[in-house]
Parts: C-alpha cells; structure tokens; sequence
C-alpha cells in the first residue's frame, strides 16, 4: 500500500460501528479473491448504516467511494470477526479508518489483510470533522490537519505493523522477508 500522506475527503461514523454495519451478511458470499466480486464487495461498504446517516459512503450506483479517511470514535468493528470488513472498506477505496479505539479482530484483520490502516487518536475527532470535510493524514509525521478548519491532531503510531500493512498484509510482507 505504502502512502505516508493521505489527503481526501473524510466520513465520519460515530462509535461502536460493528461489522454488520461494515459489510451486512448477506454479501459474505463474495469471495474478495475473485476481481470482479472484490469490487461488487466495496460498493456494499457501510451499507449497513443506519439510515440517520445524511450522507452515504458509496452513492447509488457507484463502485467506489469519494471518502478516502474515516473518522469513528470507540470500538470500530466490534460484533462478529469478518475479514471481509476491512476488505470491502479497501475494496471501496478507502485507506484510512481512525478511530479513538477498534475491536481487537477487526484491528488484526487490517493488518493481515493490508487492505486499511487502524490508526488511533485520543481527540475526540468526532466533534472536530464532518462528513465531506478535506483532511490530510500523515502517517510518517502521526499527524491529522482538518484542511476545512485548520486544525491538526495528533495520532499514534503504528508501529511494526506499519510494514506489514504496506506489504499488502501478513502472507505478502512473509513472502518478502522470505518467511515462507
């Protein structure tokens, strides 16, 4: 994946997202492995949402999403351990999930899948973006800046399993560092 700077568009969820939410079951069917069912994965991405939310994450009828970050707030991906979660938030294009906090299998499936970064913040970001707000994400300088506001946050780091990630997740960084 390797991209220390992200700039883009953000969405903003709220906390306790759960997996249902991410990807409901009935596209677990999909197999991410097959091109053409890895893109139909991502147009589902948050579909799951409750309808309260004003904004979509992908727009009727699209393939990919215009948000490139999301912003949550405790316990993303909390519910049932699905690898697709994260696959289909990646799928979709985004790259970026931060969060004050994640389940511990959804946190694990970024990593191994390579799909998104887990990065965490201890801000409440919740009250410093909205939805359609321009932000610049650097994972190099463990930086956010609001680009609407002006406003910049720290975000922690990411630690060894930064490489793993932009390996392109667990069995691809195993193959290059010839672990298998």
């Amino acid at each position: 994946m390797t991209m220390h700077t992200i700039r883009g568009k953000v969405f903003v969820t709220g906390g306790n997202i759960d997996t249902d939410q991410i990807i409901p079951a009935e596209y677990l069917n999909l197999v991410p492995t097959i091109p053409e069912e890895y893109e139909k994965l991502g147009s589902y991405a948050l579909c799951g949402l409750p309808e309260t939310f004003k904004e979509r994450f992908i727009e009727k009828g699209a393939l990919k999403t215009k948000y490139r970050i999301i912003i949550a707030g405790k316990n993303f991906g909390c519910g049932s351990s699905r690898e697709h979660a994260p696959v289909c938030l990646g799928a979709a294009g985004a790259k970026v999930v931060l969060a004050n906090s994640f389940a511990r299998i959804f946190f694990r499936n970024c990593i191994s899948t390579g799909e998104i970064y887990p990065l965490e913040s201890d801000a409440d970001l919740l009250n410093e973006f909205k939805t359609g707000d321009i932000a610049e994400l650097s994972i190099r300088d463990k930086t956010i800046k609001n680009l609407s506001s002006g406003k910049s946050f720290k975000i922690k780091d990411l630690g060894a399993v930064e490489a793993v990630i932009e390996a392109g997740g667990i069995f691809n960084y195993a193959r290059k560092n010839k672990m298998i």
